[in-house]
C-alpha cells in the first residue's frame, strides 16, 4: 500500500489504498454507512453491494465469520473501472451508535429495502447515471424490492427463489430435525403467516424462532422472490455456485424460470462465501467462511463486470 492519504470531513474520510482507486467512507443516512471505491476514470457507473442475513458488515463479515467476500468483490469490480459502494447492515450501524436492544429488535425487513432505496438516491445526487444492485443471499431480495426507475440493472448472487419460511423448513429437514419438532415448527410458521407471533415453539429451535425476531421474520416471509423478480423490467443477472449448501442452484433455477430474460450463471465449486471449494465435505466448505485471506472464486467478478459493461 502506498500514497495513503486520510482526509476527515463531517461526513466521510478518504483513503487512497492503491495507485488508481480511492476509498471514501460515507454516511448515507442515520442507518447507512459504507465504503465507496472510486476508480480514477471518473466513471458514472456504480454498483451497490448489499450483504446477506445476520449482522453482516460491508466486507461480508460477522463477529466469528471473517471471509472478506464482499470486500474482495468490490475491489475486483472497481479495479475494472466501475465504482462500488458497500455498506454495513442497519443493526451494526445502530450498535455502533449505542442503540438499545429494543430499538434494534424493532428493525424490519422493509427497513433494509428503504436503506437500499436511499442509497440509490444518494449516489444519484452524487452524479452517478448508471446504478446497479448486487445482492448477496438475503440482499438479493432486498435489491429486488428496491429496484425502481433509477436502477439500471440487478444482480443476484446466491439469492433464494422461495419465501424464507419455505427455506427454513427445508434447512430444518436437512438437519434431520425429528418429525414432531418439524410439525411444531410448521405450526409456528403458519401462525406467523397470519401476522401473529407464537410463544409455543420448540425450545431447541429458539435460534430460529426467537420471539423478538419473529416480527422481522413475519415481514420478510410475505415476499416471494419469484413473484418479485417477475416485476423487474431491468437487465438481470442470476449467479449461484455449485458448492453453496445454504442456497442451492435449485433456488437460482427458480429465479431464472420466473424471469426468463435474465442472464444465468452457475459457477463450478463456488460456495456461499464466494470461495472455491473442491471437496463435498460440508466441514471443509464451512472453514472458508472464516478464512479472510482466501480470495473469491476466480471468474465471479468478471461475470459481473461483463454484465455491467454491456
Amino acid at each position: 500500500m502506498k500514497n495513503i492519504i486520510i482526509l476527515f470531513t463531517a461526513l466521510f474520510s478518504v483513503i487512497s489504498f492503491a495507485q488508481d482507486i480511492i476509498a471514501q467512507d460515507l454516511r448515507v443516512s442515520d442507518y447507512v454507512e459504507g465504503t465507496l471505491l472510486l476508480p480514477n476514470n471518473k466513471t458514472k457507473t456504480v454498483a451497490i453491494i448489499i450483504p446477506g442475513s445476520g449482522p453482516t458488515d460491508r466486507d461480508g463479515n460477522q463477529n466469528f465469520l471473517q471471509s472478506n467476500s464482499l470486500k474482495y468483490l468490490a475491489q475486483d469490480i472497481s479495479n475494472a473501472g466501475i465504482a462500488t459502494f458497500r455498506y454495513d447492515k442497519r443493526a451494526l450501524t445502530m450498535l455502533k451508535k449505542g442503540a438499545s436492544e429494543k430499538s434494534i429488535n424493532a428493525v424490519r425487513f422493509d427497513d433494509f429495502v428503504e436503506d437500499a432505496k436511499k442509497t440509490v438516491q444518494y449516489l444519484k445526487r452524487r452524479g452517478y447515471e448508471k446504478i446497479y444492485f448486487i445482492g448477496h443471499s438475503q440482499g438479493s431480495l432486498v435489491a429486488m424490492l428496491a429496484s425502481h426507475k433509477d436502477v439500471t440493472g440487478f444482480i443476484s448472487i446466491a439469492g433464494a427463489g422461495r419465501t424464507i419460511d419455505e427455506v427454513i423448513m427445508e434447512q430444518l429437514a436437512m438437519m434431520l430435525v425429528p418429525k414432531e419438532m418439524m410439525e411444531k415448527a410448521q405450526k409456528t410458521i403458519d401462525i406467523m403467516k397470519t401476522g401473529k407471533t407464537d410463544k409455543d415453539f420448540p425450545p431447541a429451535l429458539a435460534n430460529v424462532f426467537n420471539l423478538p425476531l419473529q416480527p422481522f421474520m413475519i415481514n420478510w416471509m410475505k415476499y416471494s422472490p419469484t413473484e418479485e423478480i417477475k416485476k423487474l423490467t431491468i437487465p438481470t443477472l442470476i449467479i449461484n455456485g455449485t458448492k453453496d449448501f445454504q442456497v442451492s442452484t435449485n433456488e437460482a433455477a427458480l429465479l431464472k424460470n420466473a424471469q426468463p430474460d435474465a442472464e444465468y450463471e452457475i459457477i463450478e465449486n463456488m460456495n456461499h462465501a464466494l470461495k472455491t471449494v473442491e471437496s463435498d465435505d460440508k466441514q471443509e466448505n464451512a472453514k472458508t467462511y472464516n478464512m479472510p485471506q482466501l480470495k473469491n472464486t476466480e471468474g465471479l467478478a468478471q461475470i459481473i463486470i461483463d454484465f455491467i459493461k454491456k
